[in-house]
């Protein structure tokens, strides 16, 4: 049963690469003089397919192009390379995509909304809420008493917190956006709600015991190991509503890029486009912090190298873009994190990370005026 549940997501995640792809494709397709975006798309969607296929053969244990092949078409048989691909390498591979996609939307949303190059998905403190959710459930009730007898519950209860505090956080952003104006200001809050999160977390890990502290810190690490089944189908299924959101925002979006004044004159309304950006931002940075931990930088470089490559401000560009991107990008840092031929695997937030800093640090010195 598990086998068909992976298939059907499987198909269900080609059918998602298919229609996001359409939204910009079918419209260039219209205009005969753009070729270069066409060659971009298919170099992108080429590379993600590599990536996705690497995915499934290197690891631990190396499969060859037939294993693989035979272990999609006959996944009911019970060899060994069957078992893994279903039970674990898809399901990963299905994880980061996903997650890769939700994060670098949610960047393009954040840095158009706050008209900020190094904005990204924890800048509300969503990130933090999640986190201190967490911190919550794993050290403020003792959750790991119960992580060796009831695994699945554990991990539920944590994705559970996680999604919890994400929406709280987001809940305060939202009504406080009523009465806020400014841009600047919302800005200011979330890295105020950021930090009294951090606060507590760091309080209760000052009196936790040292299992609870130990669990939570592998939640900070971040992982796509764990993600399969119900979980997996869940996480699927929030950042396919959280993108299909931030597609509806892609008129007002193009709008916001020309100032919250301009935006107005439009008949924009703004208050209402920032409650569908908080919204889709809890939606898809919320659902990946809470099934696979608390991931950064790729929200804030996947962008940039959307508008590096497309040369493009229009979010019917950088919003297919950036998910496609974000999905190779994703996909590249789980293959490096799982060390292919070797038994050692790490963190994927510190793999993320090293991946992101260079494309930072590039967009600081380029804007350093």
């Amino acid at each position: 049963m598990a086998k068909v549940t992976y298939l059907f997501l499987f198909s269900y995640l080609c059918l998602f690469v298919v229609s996001t792809l359409k939204i910009e494709i079918f419209y260039y397709l219209m205009h005969s003089a753009i070729t270069s975006y066409r060659m971009l798309y298919f170099f992108i969607a080429l590379l993600l397919l590599l990536l996705f296929l690497f995915e499934l053969i290197f690891g631990s244990v190396a499969f060859s192009l037939s294993q693989v092949y035979h272990a999609i078409i006959h996944p009911l048989e019970a060899d060994a390379a069957t078992k893994i691909l279903w039970s674990f390498r898809l399901p990963r591979a299905c994880t980061a995509l996903l997650a890769g996609a939700a994060l670098s939307v949610c960047g393009v949303q954040m840095q158009t909304l706050f008209r900020n190059p190094l904005a990204d998905p924890y800048i509300l403190g969503i990130s933090s809420g999640a986190g201190f959710g967490v911190a919550i459930f794993v050290m403020g009730f003792s959750a790991g008493t119960f992580s060796t007898g009831v695994p699945l519950l554990m991990n539920l209860g944590i994705a559970s917190a996680a999604w919890m505090g994400a929406l709280v956080v987001s809940a305060l952003v939202m009504a406080a956006s009523k009465r806020l104006s400014s841009t600047g200001s919302l800005l200011i809050l979330g890295i105020m709600i950021g930090s009294v999160g951090s606060a507590f977390i760091s309080m209760l890990q000052y009196i936790s015991s040292a299992s609870s502290l130990k669990m939570y810190v592998l939640w900070t690490f971040g992982s796509f190991s764990g993600v399969m089944g119900t979980s997996l189908l869940i996480m699927g299924i929030l950042v396919i509503l959280g993108i299909g959101l931030s597609i509806f925002n892609i008129k007002d979006l193009n709008a916001l890029n020309m100032g919250e004044t301009y935006s107005k004159s439009l008949g924009v309304n703004i208050n209402g486009v920032k409650n569908r950006i908080f919204i889709s931002t809890a939606l898809l940075a919320g659902s990946v912090t809470a099934f696979c931990g608390p991931i950064g930088f790729v929200g804030i470089a996947v962008p940039h190298l959307a508008r590096m490559f497309f040369k493009n401000a229009n979010h019917k560009t950088l919003i297919p873009s950036a998910a496609l991107l974000g999905a190779c990008v994703m996909l590249f840092a789980d293959l490096v994190s799982q060390l292919p031929g070797s038994h050692k695997v790490l963190p994927i937030n510190t793999v993320a990370a090293m991946l992101g800093i260079p494309v930072v640090i590039l967009i600081i010195l380029q804007n350093r005026s």
